[in-house]
């Protein structure tokens, strides 16, 4: 357990993951910073984030975030590179996740249940029905999601090499 805006343990990793993290983080250049540091010469950032295009379940001005302790609803692809290559990241690729059938997915296996147990604790009794029922959906749905190039996402797989 470490706050990443002010740690630094002066070690080096071949792989540095990052999994919804950022859009908790404001001073999320900072942290860029210190995972260059914690990258080894060659070693590789892998970061999963919600995009711009509704990732925090977004999709206009006027909503909220189901999630409140999210600092900022989604990166943009151009965002997010340039933050890493002002850190010290040379080679930076993203991609978008959670197309269509992963975003389905999403819905059917995190966010109903979340709502549904923020609506009452009772829904812990329901569910392992619940996710008896839908898994088998969401697992195909996920599937589909993984073997399609999307053109647009309500997530991000961003991949970042340290070429020092």
């Amino acid at each position: 357990e470490a706050d990443l805006v002010t740690w630094n343990s002066g070690e080096s990793y071949n792989l540095v993951l990052c999994v919804d993290v950022m859009e908790h983080i404001a001073e999320d250049r900072t942290v860029f910073t210190h995972f260059l540091k914690m990258t080894a010469g060659g070693g590789y950032l892998v970061i999963s984030t919600p995009s711009d295009q509704g990732g925090s379940d977004v999709h206009s001005d006027g909503d909220s975030s189901f999630i409140g302790e999210h600092v900022r609803d989604g990166y943009g692809r151009e965002e997010i590179t340039e933050k890493l290559k002002t850190a010290g990241y040379a080679d930076v690729t993203v991609s978008y996740t959670y197309g269509t059938p992963g975003s389905i997915a999403w819905r059917l296996s995190m966010k109903y249940p979340v709502i549904m147990l923020s609506a009452s604790r009772l829904f812990f009794i329901l569910l392992p029905f619940y996710y008896l029922a839908v898994m088998p959906f969401v697992l195909a749905l996920n599937c589909a999601d993984l073997k399609t190039n999307h053109k647009k996402g309500t997530g991000l797989l961003v991949i970042a090499r340290n070429s020092r």
